[in-house]
């Protein structure tokens, strides 16, 4: 009797942003498959097995989970903000869609979770209330040229852009690239902000200009986000200020 598997979205990090589904599938498993860190964040239980994995082996992680799920097991997968975004739902299916018969046979269910872009854009204000976009920074996978191309293209686009995975210790110099090419493409007094662990006691938001931003600041925790021509702040007495990228393209401010 073949199991069920789960890719669970656990979001940013507080259990109040954990969706009432995912709570329910991860009281429901025998089996939890995850990076170390976000298979830590679940509190352990009689009958639940945790197989807790490195980074960067999403493959060797999900093809266990489906053996484990072909072995009668209701497992989950874990992954943090939303499973669907540069996480762990694509790694399952790219092993589902190379792997035996079986695992397309299986009962796969991908439950969301709240993401990293959104979790950041409520601390500000509607950063992302206009169009936006959203590029991995990440060369692990694909080319820089290819990401080099796709930040052009969003700058051309005027788009909002969101940067997941700006920088680790293997890929310290690509977000001081992507600044590099962003600084001849957008004004420098475009808002910059650089997001770190929000909803974690570590919550750390840097509100800046394109021109003055750091972006040493990133690391792997990190939401970055960089503003539109039309982004801009919102000044309020004695309050941080609000950031706006208007619903309406060219509007009067």
């Amino acid at each position: 009797m073949s199991g069920k598997l789960y890719v669970i979205g656990l979001g940013p990090g507080p259990a109040c942003w954990l969706t009432p589904e995912a709570s329910a599938a991860l009281e429901e498993i025998t089996d939890l498959v995850g990076y170390f860190s976000y298979v830590d964040r679940i509190e352990p239980r009689p009958g639940l097995k945790i197989h807790g994995s490195d980074n960067r082996v999403e493959l060797d992680r999900s093809r266990a989970a489906l053996k484990l799920a072909c072995a009668g097991k209701i497992v989950g997968v874990v992954s943090g903000g939303d499973p669907g975004v540069f996480a762990m739902a694509a790694a399952v299916l790219e092993a589902v869609e190379n792997g035996p018969d079986e695992w397309r046979a299986l009962d796969i269910e991908i439950l969301p979770g709240v993401s990293a872009m959104q979790a950041a854009a409520a601390r500000l204000g509607a950063p992302l209330g206009g169009d936006f976009c959203a590029i991995s920074l990440s060369d692990n996978l694909k080319p820089w040229e290819l990401i080099e191309r796709r930040l052009k293209a969003a700058c051309d686009g005027d788009f909002v852009i969101a940067l997941y995975n700006p920088a680790s210790r293997a890929r310290p110099r690509q977000i001081f690239d992507a600044f590099a090419l962003l600084r001849r493409l957008r004004p420098e007094n475009t808002p910059v902000v650089f997001a770190r662990a929000v909803g974690r006691p570590d919550e750390r938001i840097t509100l800046t200009t394109l021109g003055e931003a750091d972006p040493g600041l990133a690391d792997m925790s990190t939401l970055v986000l960089i503003g539109a021509t039309a982004t801009h702040l919102i000044e309020r007495p004695n309050k941080s200020p609000l950031v706006l990228t208007p619903r309406s393209y060219g509007a009067e401010r």
